[in-house]
């Protein structure tokens, strides 16, 4: 079984990637996948860099894409054993405050391209995993260019082709909305992989200066 987990970056987050990157391939190492990251030097739209894992999908037999902008502790368990090899992994994000939003985009897409009954289940790209019989999603035709840009897409054409969705527990992917109080303010700190998606958790500093204070604090206590 050969495994990869694939990230996005480029020279304007150069900061980011130093922090989080090594945590990266120390995690690929504990899943005994190999690491890469998505070329930039392509003809694909910004937010659609992702599908360069159709090609990658020839070479291996599962691919996790995991954000550049998480932090990955050291405690995370292995993301590849955790998703049945034929379903695919993602957190799903139409819950708590942002489901009317999400739910919304879903609605959107459907009235454009056609009604297939998608009425929940919101995936996120950013921490995700999938298997070589999903390559056909990964189609460079007819993107989606509006609100939500690849989660739409893709969240679409898994629901097209009818592929089942692992639904991962929010400590796999969390974001700022998984703080909130209809999580009961779950800390980031006690999950696996803490995602600072848009703004991170507070809008005051920037997502770098977020990822260096908090992986100040987990260096400190061996948690990363």
């Amino acid at each position: 079984m050969k495994k990869l987990i694939v990230t996005r970056a480029d020279e304007n987050i150069a900061e980011m990637v130093s922090i989080t990157h090594p945590l990266l391939k120390k995690y690929a190492e504990k899943c005994d996948a190999d690491f890469s990251i998505f070329k930039n030097d392509v003809d694909y739209h910004p937010h659609y860099k992702i599908l360069q894992i159709h090609d990658l999908l020839k070479e291996y037999d599962r691919v996790a894409c995991i954000g550049t902008d998480t932090i990955v502790r050291n405690n995370c368990p292995d993301i590849f054993n955790e998703v049945p090899i034929h379903k695919i992994g993602s957190i799903l994000e139409d819950i708590g405050t942002r489901k009317a939003d999400r739910r919304n985009r879903m609605l959107k897409i459907q009235s454009e391209r056609g009604d297939i009954n998608w009425r929940e289940g919101y995936i996120n790209t950013d921490v995700s995993v999938f298997s070589k019989m999903h390559r056909d999603i990964f189609i460079n035709e007819n993107l989606y260019l509006d609100l939500g840009y690849d989660d739409v897409f893709f969240g679409y054409t898994i629901n097209k082709l009818g592929y089942e969705i692992h639904e991962l527990d929010y400590r796999w992917d969390h974001m700022s909305m998984h703080s909130e109080p209809w999580n009961n303010y779950a800390s980031r700190f006690d999950s696996y992989i803490m995602h600072y998606a848009g703004q991170g958790f507070y809008s005051i500093w920037t997502k770098t200066e977020q990822i260096k204070m908090d992986y100040g604090i987990l260096k400190k206590y061996g948690l990363a």
